[in-house]
Order: structure tokens, then sequence, then C-alpha cells
């Protein structure tokens, strides 16, 4: 069951509705069957735990239920509708058991029916209020730190992955590579600038977005990794295998580059032992980037920032976990695809 934590609630609000209750239903007659008030006292005590308890019932399922936000309207009338047929069947009933005993000395009336059924309504409606207006502060406390948390983790990634792409040991490998081109072969130097431009112009472009296509993500991978083969050769290897019904899915900018880098980065890659990077979905829309464990011989400093980044981003946006597993000659990341129609980035 759900924590409410309302225990100052309920030890401060069962007694104060008890003690007004006795105030209002005590009758004189009560005091000729030799009931005193604290008799009374007591017994409208008990009542008032059954009534409180039954009604915190059904809000803790409907906040299981309708745990979000957005659901506050089907929260609400399910907690009314609860309320409602909650309270008058255990009203009626109470009042059925003290009619036929005649505990308190005498039969109930009709009146006495209708108004131990409908003047409770007085106490749980302000008491639901109180519990549910609570809730929505909480819920949109949340929202709100969650939101503010998202901001700055993504301006945080951005950053990193500016810092990885725009970084003066990667411009100069490139320039280095396009300078050796450019007199070997001139062609292949043209198509090295495209890619190259092609590079930035994605990482300036998606700067400002949560999220983007798994289409453009896939694009910018391929451009990315042209120039690491134009450095590498054949020592690097690329396998995209992705089911073009994810071509819509949505993905954190900059996820695959991040993945492909730390592979490039932390694995030996020979002509003869190219290092291996597949890029592959299966059937619950889940997109895998799996690489080949090849460990360089001078270790190569890491600091996890780039899995880090992903992890946080998608327990942010509110999505299952990113998986990481490894063993002694793989090393596999999977990043669940976010459906189109769940996430409007463009407005980001």
């Amino acid at each position: 069951m759900e924590k409410l934590n309302d225990r100052w609630m309920r030890l401060v609000g069962v007694p104060l509705i008890s003690i007004v209750s006795n105030f209002i239903f005590f009758q004189p007659a009560n005091d000729a069957n030799h009931i005193s008030r604290w008799m009374a006292l007591g017994v409208s005590l008990i009542e008032c735990i059954l009534l409180w308890e039954t009604v915190r019932l059904g809000i803790v399922w409907a906040r299981q239920r309708y745990p979000r936000l957005n659901q506050t309207r089907p929260r609400i009338l399910t907690q009314v509708a609860w309320f409602i047929v909650a309270t008058v069947v255990q009203r009626v009933l109470i009042m059925y058991v003290y009619d036929v005993t005649q505990f308190w000395g005498y039969p109930m009336s009709e009146r006495a029916y209708w108004i131990n059924t409908l003047v409770p309504f007085l106490f749980t409606v302000p008491m639901a209020a109180i519990y549910e207006g609570r809730y929505l502060y909480r819920q949109w406390w949340v929202t709100y730190y969650e939101a503010e948390q998202l901001k700055k983790q993504a301006l945080q990634s951005q950053l990193d992955s500016l810092k990885a792409q725009i970084n003066p040991h990667f411009l100069f490998n490139s320039l280095s590579t396009l300078s050796s081109l450019v007199g070997e072969n001139p062609k292949q130097a043209e198509r090295f600038i495209e890619e190259l431009a092609s590079v930035y112009r994605y990482v300036l472009q998606t700067n400002e977005q949560l999220l983007t296509s798994l289409t453009n993500e896939l694009d910018f991978i391929r451009a990315y990794f042209h120039l690491l083969q134009m450095r590498f050769g054949r020592s690097v290897e690329l396998d995209v295998a992705v089911d073009e019904r994810y071509n819509t899915f949505l993905i954190p900018p900059l996820t695959l580059q991040l993945l492909v880098e730390n592979a490039v980065k932390h694995n030996a890659a020979l002509p003869s032992k190219p290092l291996l990077i597949r890029i592959y979905t299966d059937e619950a829309s889940n997109l895998f980037v799996i690489n080949s464990v090849r460990r360089k011989q001078k270790v190569v400093p890491s600091n996890q920032t780039g899995l880090a980044n992903i992890t946080a981003k998608y327990r942010l946006l509110g999505q299952p976990d990113v998986v990481v597993r490894q063993t002694e000659d793989c090393f596999q990341v999977m990043v669940p695809l976010i459906p189109e129609t769940r996430y409007d980035y463009s407005h980001h």
C-alpha cells in the first residue's frame, strides 16, 4: 500500500471529527438510557476511524491506478465514486445495526437514517480535498523539479557533446587526414569535407533539441563513422540493421555518437582484427549498440560521462532504463526507442 505520510492528519483529524460528530448526533434521549457523552464519544471515535480508513483506502487505490499529474481527472472521479458508495453503504449498515439492536435504547427513525448518512459527507469531502490538494502539490513540485533537472542535464549533455566533437584533438586528426587526402585522392578529400560538414551541421542543429528521430541519428552516425574510417581504414567496421518501422521513433541526439566514440576510444583496432560495431533493433522497440572488446595496451582513462548522460536523460524523460551489459569479448548498450506520438521534440 502506498504511504500517504498522513500520520499527523489522522492523529488530529480523527479525534476532532469524533468530537464534532458527537456534538451533532448526541441525543437527549441517550442520557435517559444511561449512555453518557463519554461512551457516545468512544463510539463516535470508532465510527470515525472506520469511515476515515475506508475513505483512505479509496484514495490509495485511485493513486495507484492514476498516479500521474495528467491523470488528475480520472483519479478524482474514481475517488468521488468511492466516497459516495463507501460512505453510504457503511453508514446505512451501522445505522441498521443500531436500529435492530436498539443500541442507543430506541429505534432509528427514517430521518435518523438520512441525517446519519448525509452529514458525514461534511467531513469526508474536506478530508478528501486536503488529501488530493497535498498530492497535487507534491506532483506539481516533482514535475517542476524533474523538468529543471532535465533542462540542466540536457544543457550539460549538449556541452559535453560539443566538447567531444569540437575539440582540438578531433579537429587536428580530421585536418591531418584531410591534408593527406588532398594530394593523394582529391575526390576522397571532397567526400571527407562533405562528411565533416555534415557532422558539425548535425551537432549545431540538434543542440537545442531534446529528442531527434532515429533516421536523423543514423544519418549522422554514418557520416561520423565515415570520418573514423578515413582515419582507421578497415580497422573499424559498422553494421547497421535497424527495422524501418522504427525510423520515426525518437532518441536523444548524439546518443549513438557517444556510444561509438566510447567503443573506438577504449578498444584496439587493427586491419587483421577490426573493431566491429553493430547497431540493430528488436521487436520490443529497443536499440542495441554492441562492439567487440579488445582492450588497448595503454588504458585510456574514463569517467563514464557519456553513459551517465544517456542514462540520466532516459530517467528524467520517464522512460525505461538504459541497460548496459559487458562480457569478456562484448560490450552492449540497450536504449529504448521513444514512440513519436509520445513527445513533440520540435518545440524543445
